[in-house]
């Protein structure tokens, strides 16, 4: 299977600016100590929080909209 795009790339301007933020963001809020450029001193648990967490918040977004285009 080939494909022209890699999961880690967007085809959306600004998109992987946005989810960095939004990364740091919600790091920030469930008080997981995330910095610019090496994080090596996180635990793998800390760092799937963050990732879960994002998945969440993300979701949650996502029904709110649906609900309100209804």
């Amino acid at each position: 299977m080939t494909s022209n795009s890699s999961s880690s790339s967007s085809n959306i301007a600004g998109a992987k600016a946005a989810m960095e933020k939004f990364k740091y963001e919600v790091a920030n809020e469930i008080g997981v100590p995330l910095k610019q450029g090496y994080n090596g001193d996180l635990t793998s648990a800390q760092n799937g929080y963050v990732g879960g967490y994002m998945v969440k918040k993300m979701i949650e977004a996502q029904q709110q909209a649906m609900a309100n285009n209804k």
